[in-house]
């Protein structure tokens, strides 16, 4: 018997297919951007999924008309939006009109899942934020669950990205006895290693000479905000880190931008190269998403800006599918399912 899933705030999928891979079965997945709703139905339909409700829309109205699923739901899980906590705003916190926390506990307090898997950024685990932290786990306390907070580098997962992540997981105590958060450490991927077969396919000579340097692991690929412009690979301290690896980082590149014989940087549009960025390649959506840890098989909908927008902000599915298996093991240890 399946264990059922059901995710709030999707994406472009990148915690839900993580799920997916652990053994969880989705019932529904609810997001509100349309062009990440595609994403998740063209996958759906491309590779078989079985994702059977795809609602596109805004989680306080989820939670307000929740639908009867007609199952019980093993798991609730999701990504509420980060900016309320982000390093990168102003950490506005409950007072942003963006924090989802509460809309995720009306849910979960509807619905009584046996478990919960909700993550954001490490910006949360701040001081600042404690008294928030414990009034959420004071009232999935209350709701008889016991939770956890917990920091995850997704370079520990073979992903080539400094992307930290903190996971909240919340479980009925009868379950939580079994679970354990994964503690085996993967060998890091550098960029190199990751994107060095896509940069290297049209045959450019210093493919090789590209990747010895593109030695590390890259710093977090952000996605950016519907109220700014084109995709690049984020703030100049980040282009600096990506500049280090051998990436020009000030825009992102069509499809048909990969090095060629004679290749000596990506052009501007007054047809220079950048300066500073001499033999250094752009890196395009597919690249982007193996930097975030997406499989190839995973589609992409929409324009070069609203693919890496959902890219940027995506959990990465390895970390999902390590702390997934977690919660499978334990649901099905304290039910004996197998």
């Amino acid at each position: 018997m399946p264990m059922i899933a059901i995710e709030m705030c999707a994406g472009a999928g990148g915690q839900a297919l993580g799920l997916h891979l652990a053994g969880f079965k989705h019932a529904a997945l609810i997001e509100i951007d349309h062009h990440a709703c595609e994403t998740l139905r063209l996958n759906n339909q491309t590779l078989n999924l079985g994702w059977e409700n795809i609602i596109e829309g805004d989680l306080k109205d989820f939670a307000k008309n929740t639908i009867n699923l007609g199952k019980n739901i093993d798991l609730v899980a999701g990504g509420v939006p980060c900016p309320p906590f982000s390093k990168a705003g102003q950490q506005l916190g409950h007072e942003d009109e963006r924090d989802l926390f509460p809309t995720a506990l009306e849910i979960i307090r509807k619905i009584k899942p046996r478990a919960v898997m909700l993550e954001n950024v490490p910006g949360l685990l701040e001081e600042k934020f404690s008294w928030y932290r414990e009034i959420i786990s004071n009232q999935l306390s209350e709701m008889g669950y016991q939770s956890e907070w917990k920091l995850h580098q997704a370079s520990n997962f073979s992903v080539p990205q400094l992307r930290p992540r903190v996971i909240l997981v919340a479980m009925k105590p009868s379950v939580f006895k079994h679970f354990h958060w994964p503690t085996q450490a993967n060998p890091k991927i550098t960029v190199g290693e990751a994107l060095y077969d896509l940069i290297a396919q049209k045959g450019w000579e210093s493919a090789k000479d590209w990747k010895a340097k593109a030695n590390n692991i890259a710093p977090t690929l952000v996605g950016g905000s519907k109220k700014h412009g084109g995709p690049d690979l984020g703030p100049t301290r980040a282009k600096r880190q990506w500049q280090a690896l051998g990436v020009n980082a000030h825009r992102l590149a069509n499809d048909d931008e990969i090095p060629e014989p004679g290749f000596q940087g990506a052009l501007k549009r007054d047809g220079t190269i950048q300066p500073g960025c001499e033999k250094m390649p752009l890196l395009n959506i597919r690249m982007a998403a193996r930097i975030q840890g997406f499989p190839d098989y995973w589609s992409f909908y929409g324009s070069k800006t609203h693919s890496y927008r959902q890219v940027g902000n995506a959990f990465p599915p390895p970390v999902a599918e390590a702390i997934g298996k977690q919660i499978f093991k334990a649901l099905q240890a304290s039910s004996n399912r197998k």
